[in-house]
């Protein structure tokens, strides 16, 4: 039994994501995580450098090994420390409001170091040198276009969708025109935290991350408006020790957030977080409203 075939005999699935490739393994008598690239085996690559250029910066894992080229059967794979912590999706279900603002406070300042990590263009990472790749050309409303069939709506919900697509973009264009490191998945399933300190211990799954809008993250974690207490304590750092985003910053985040909002939503039925998606879009649709009944962090009731 080679190396790669021993550390997955002992694999146990981690919950948190669902992707299903990710293990929980013992290497070299250290608890560890084994993360399987199947469906995307170039990004094993990526991963790799991303975790080894943040790490110090970020709470990231340390690499204990990689296989980013496929050999034989084996697909690619990333090895790494298992951080301690629990998930902070779970966490959140019993913390109380002190408890709640404090990870607020914390989930901001890791939102600044982000938007802090400046790239020159936007796109997708590529190879062990995190090359750039566009994306490629058009528009919110072009990728609308390209799912919006996904979505079982009525034409009069269509004509009301493309209406707040419109008006996101413009907002969106409006905003702050640089690039910076986007973890593309930032929100409490890829969170660890300490239970006994609340205290942030890891940020994990980068497999979306990418160089694009400094609105991003801060949009995916305002996404579902779960807990105006954590979101209110992360704007608040955001604005005050955070690069300068520009005013309506709330607004802009949840426009560039439209991105991953329409590709989650045209998989609905996937998963709980699909089925959310397609639940706010139909809301936007409904409403004609970018904020689709969410709550304002901004304002306190």
């Amino acid at each position: 039994m080679d190396g790669f075939e021993a550390i997955a005999a002992s694999a146990v699935p981690l919950t948190g994501g669902y992707g299903g490739e990710t293990f929980a393994v013992s290497a070299a008598g250290e608890d560890a995580v084994l993360k399987l690239y199947a469906r995307r085996p170039d990004r094993a690559a990526v991963d790799a450098a991303l975790l080894r250029l943040v790490r110090g910066l970020l709470p990231v894992p340390r690499v204990l090994d990689a296989q980013v080229d496929q050999v034989g059967g084996d697909p690619t794979y990333l090895l790494t420390e298992r951080l301690p912590g629990i998930n902070l999706q779970d966490f959140l279900e019993t913390a109380d409001e002190r408890q709640r603002e404090s990870i607020g406070v914390q989930l901001g300042e890791l939102l600044v170091r982000l938007s802090g990590m400046p790239f020159l263009s936007f796109g997708e990472f590529h190879g062990s040198e995190l090359r750039i790749e566009s994306f490629g050309s058009g528009g919110l409303a072009q990728w609308l276009n390209h799912h919006v069939e996904s979505f079982g709506l009525t034409r009069e919900q269509v004509d009301s969708l493309r209406k707040v697509i419109d008006r996101a973009e413009d907002l969106a264009d409006s905003g702050v025109d640089r690039f910076c490191l986007v973890h593309s998945d930032f929100n409490a399933k890829n969170l660890l935290v300490d239970p006994e300190t609340a205290r942030i211990t890891g940020l994990v799954d980068w497999e979306f991350a990418h160089a694009g809008s400094p609105y991003a993250d801060l949009g995916n974690l305002l996404r579902f408006g779960a807990d105006p207490v954590l979101e209110r304590a992360a704007l608040r750092v955001v604005r005050e020790t955070g690069p300068d985003l520009g005013d309506r910053l709330v607004e802009r985040s949840r426009a560039a957030d439209l991105w991953a909002l329409i590709d989650l939503a045209a998989r609905t039925g996937q998963n709980p977080v699909t089925t959310a998606a397609h639940s706010l879009i139909t809301r936007m649709a409904d409403t004609g409203d970018l904020a689709a009944g969410r709550p304002d962090p901004d304002v306190v009731h």
